[in-house]
């Protein structure tokens, strides 16, 4: 049963909005000095639980996983900081995760949407374009608001990457999810399906390391954002040198948008594109790693208060996901230095708590 907790420390209620006294009753946050004593106190810097904007719990490397190695991941997650998760594709229903308390929330997608024969084996629902759409309305009544396509991947036929749809398939596609009320986010390693998915009205991309210069104007005037997953990309040299003896062009495309990561992220963060930490954990990336893609970003160029944001206040706001408010769920984590300084104080968090309870941290006297 959830009592009352009280934070001593600095609270962050934005990435440079900061205040003092805040509290936990019965699962809220409240700036109101409750009339009873705390049950617990936890001292430290409080910010609201970090948010994995592409995360795959119910995904392994072969494609799905048991309810058990899914529920694995899911607290791997949690203990890692990860309080909100998008997911970006599963196979099987994973909504039993928002029936357990002790589990992070999380926003479902429904199964990736792929070309027949070109994607990973098992992960996604594979159609031809004039399949499309039927599929992408099915996905989006059974996602929350949220739908996966797969823009583009490797062509065996040419070698090279290529893009999976026709560029009217994907508009066709794009309006049918908007007509189900949700959103579209893509799969996208190449520059040219940028281009394919700008001009559908794509909601957002995953990747994005095609980017040029002649796609920033267009991501800021139409305010689509990008989920880099650089610690996915970091996997494209490895991808490369398996696929040079069969396919050069393919391996020399995949390590040139490989060595150009961080300056095209760093461009598109200095154009005004909003960028959002994820992990694509649930494939070939372990989950629990969303602070390596917060240092990562930082690496990348952005300033360490702005890859927290991106992993934060920000990508809540964007989820429609309550941060620090009054009334809020009590999701925060408490940090034994500001973490827009020192992103490695995430890594030995005081406190998580998670609906108003303590499931990670130090209780005094224990």
């Amino acid at each position: 049963m959830s009592g009352i907790i009280e934070f001593s420390g600095p609270v962050l209620t934005g990435a440079d909005q900061e205040r003092r006294g805040l509290w936990a009753v019965d699962g809220r946050l409240t700036f109101r000095r409750p009339a009873a004593a705390p049950d617990l106190v936890l001292d430290g810097w409080v910010i609201p639980g970090l948010v994995d904007a592409h995360c795959h719990i119910g995904l392994g490397p072969g494609g799905d996983v048991p309810e058990d190695v899914a529920e694995r991941q899911a607290l791997t997650d949690r203990d890692a900081g990860t309080l909100l998760v998008r997911d970006a594709g599963a196979v099987h229903d994973t909504r039993w995760i928002q029936q357990r308390r002790e589990l992070p929330r999380i926003l479902r997608a429904g199964r990736h949407i792929a070309r027949t024969r070109r994607y990973l084996r098992g992960f996604a629902v594979e159609v031809e374009p004039e399949d499309l759409v039927e599929a992408v309305r099915k996905q989006a009544r059974a996602g929350d608001g949220w739908v996966k396509l797969v823009g583009d991947w490797i062509d065996r036929d040419a070698g090279d990457l290529a893009a999976s749809f026709p560029a009217r398939s994907v508009r066709d596609a794009v309006r049918a999810a908007h007509d189900e009320g949700a959103r579209v986010t893509a799969h996208c390693f190449a520059e040219d399906t940028l281009d394919d998915m700008l001009d559908a009205g794509i909601d957002c991309i995953e990747h994005g390391t095609g980017l040029l210069p002649r796609h920033l104007p267009r991501f800021v005037e139409q305010g689509v954002p990008i989920v880099p997953t650089l610690i996915n990309i970091a996997t494209f040299p490895d991808i490369a040198a398996q696929a040079k003896a069969k396919f050069p062009r393919y391996a020399a495309h995949m390590l040139g948008l490989w060595e150009r990561r961080a300056e095209r992220i760093l461009e598109a963060y200095e154009a005004g594109v909003a960028i959002y930490a994820g992990t694509d954990a649930g494939s070939v990336i372990k989950h629990g790693r969303i602070v390596d893609e917060l240092e990562a970003l930082h690496g990348a160029g952005l300033p360490a208060g702005a890859a927290l944001d991106a992993g934060a206040w920000a990508a809540r706001d964007w989820l429609g996901a309550d941060a620090i408010t009054e009334g809020a769920s009590a999701d925060v984590l408490v940090c034994a230095e500001d973490p827009r300084g020192n992103l490695g104080t995430l890594r030995e968090l005081r406190g998580i708590v998670l609906r108003g309870e303590l499931v990670q941290g130090s209780i005094p006297g224990h």
